[in-house]
């Protein structure tokens, strides 16, 4: 007798267990996942600002970077032409040959196309420059000449020194 009504027992368990009903509570309350999302919330508000200073200061770094590619492929460019493309070629004349240019071996930017700065802003190409052969700029974060700290303007001289 006693071991039919474990059995019953038992089977009774299962059923409620495949139903998903539990006569006990399960889950979690609203004061519970209101704390948890407060606590996460707390976590971002103190870690957020570091990682997106992180990534700014890491798109100014691409920026410069960038630049010094763009030098060095100007450089190559000299080397095989005996000059540095004019403001009107700009840097898409290191990735298309025009034939007025004698003397091109290019590609000299591998892709086949002049990238845009960090901020998705074509960069501004200038020859010749102020006291150098030719500058380079990205006007960073606004897209603008000028600026400060993220907008401040990003410049192949600035990068790579007088030439």
């Amino acid at each position: 007798m006693k071991r039919q009504s474990t059995q019953a027992g038992l089977s009774g368990i299962a059923r409620r267990v495949r139903a998903g009903s539990d006569d006990g509570q399960s889950g979690f309350t609203l004061v519970e996942m209101l704390v948890v999302i407060a606590i996460i919330g707390m976590i971002m508000g103190l870690i957020g600002p570091r990682v997106l200073s992180s990534l700014n200061e890491s798109r100014v770094k691409t920026a410069r970077i960038q630049i010094q590619s763009f030098s060095s492929a100007l450089d190559l460019f000299y080397l095989d032409t005996g000059r540095y493309p004019t403001s009107s070629e700009g840097l898409a004349a290191l990735v298309r040959p025009a034939s007025t240019i004698p003397g091109w071996a290019g590609p000299y930017l591998k892709g086949g196309n002049v990238p845009s700065d960090p901020w998705s802003h074509p960069y501004v190409y200038r020859a010749p420059g102020q006291r150098v052969p030719y500058e380079i700029v990205s006007y960073g974060s606004d897209g603008q000449e000028g600026g400060v700290d993220l907008a401040a303007d990003i410049s192949s001289s600035m990068t790579i020194g007088a030439r």
